[in-house]
């Protein structure tokens, strides 16, 4: 459910019923209402539709839930922070071993291996 997605029309007219409550409560005017109306109208993706409700608090329309929760920036999800912290140890743990135990360069791949199965289990 990315801000790429296209809308329906009923996620569209869904965006209209929310501008339309923003005028019924004085936050828009008409015309403001139909610049917003004609462009939430127009718009094929979801990402269209954020700069209309940008300036405006609740209601948005549900589909714009989505792709803020999406956009937000702030902490990654687990699987990132998991994923970033295994690589590490990986590393760490290549290096202790090659000046240890291992003198041989390939433990070096060990970091690079732990990425790949990672990658391929977040997928």
């Amino acid at each position: 459910m990315g801000a790429d997605l296209r809308l329906s029309d009923a996620e569209r007219n869904e965006a209209i019923e929310a501008l339309s409550e923003h005028v019924r409560t004085g936050r828009l005017d008409i015309e403001e209402f139909g610049t917003r109306s004609a462009r939430a109208s127009a718009a094929r993706t979801r990402n269209e539709l954020v700069p209309l409700f940008d300036d405006l608090p609740e209601p948005h329309p549900a589909v714009l839930k989505v792709v803020r929760a999406r956009q937000a920036p702030g902490k990654p999800e687990p699987a990132q922070r998991f994923g970033g912290t295994a690589v590490t140890i990986a590393a760490i743990i290549a290096v202790l071993l090659f000046f240890t135990v291992a003198k041989v360069w390939l433990v070096f791949l060990l970091p690079a291996v732990v990425a790949l199965l990672i990658g391929a289990r977040s997928r």
